[in-house]
């Protein structure tokens, strides 16, 4: 049975946006980070990203785009389970050719994060939230351009669910990166800049915010 995920949506990302997508569960928030991402392609329309349709390009360049600008925060974290935090957070930038400086990023990354003291431990040996925060952290450690983030507190406490956002906002603040959320969290809705509401696959409100209100409601 064919289900159509996404209904038409017409929706442009504006570079430092902080922008939160709100919808019920399985309404298609997670289909549209896929696709605004490079992994998954639509069966219709055109998703265009950095002045290039993805619908033209071969596999290989959508990996090379999503290696060297974007960051991805999955919701099942996919973290590599071998690897410790601090070497998956490096796994990244190894990956993207950065050289003897990447475990000093990796780790200056992780303790912006409060994970300092977690570097040297793999997946298994960290709760569910530690898990999400490493997640974050290889995901921002190479600044991409734009950062994907599906849940991205949902396994957190509201301390450090606000440590992360403020962390994620700096980053938007000092190095233009674009930051789009899926979420069910009126926390991370408050610190947005800008929030698209999806229902049954269509944008039903898109509401710009003045950035002097992020953070306070």
């Amino acid at each position: 049975v064919a289900v159509q995920a996404l209904r038409g949506v017409d929706l442009v990302v504006k570079t430092g946006d902080f922008m939160a997508i709100v919808a019920p569960s399985g309404r298609g928030k997670t289909t549209l980070l896929n696709i605004i991402g490079a992994l998954d392609i639509p069966t219709g329309g055109s998703v265009n990203l950095f002045d290039r349709n993805l619908s033209e390009l071969s596999r290989k360049d959508r990996a090379d785009l999503r290696l060297h600008q974007l960051g991805f925060v999955f919701q099942a974290y996919n973290l590599v389970p071998v690897l410790t935090a601090r070497e998956n957070v490096e796994f990244v930038l190894e990956l993207q050719g950065e050289g003897n400086g990447r475990e000093t990023t990796a780790l200056a990354t992780l303790e912006s994060l409060g994970l300092a003291n977690l570097a040297d431990r793999r997946p298994t040996e960290m709760s569910g939230g530690q898990q999400q925060r490493v997640a974050v952290a290889r995901a921002v450690a190479s600044k991409p351009k734009l950062v994907l983030a599906d849940e991205p507190t949902a396994n957190l406490d509201s301390e450090n669910a606000e440590t992360l956002l403020k962390m994620m906002r700096d980053l938007r603040d000092t190095h233009d990166m674009t930051f789009v959320f899926s979420t069910h969290d009126p926390l991370v809705v408050s610190y947005a800049s800008r929030v698209v509401t999806l229902r049954d696959g269509v944008v039903v409100s898109d509401e710009q915010r003045n950035g002097d209100e992020i953070g306070e409601d």
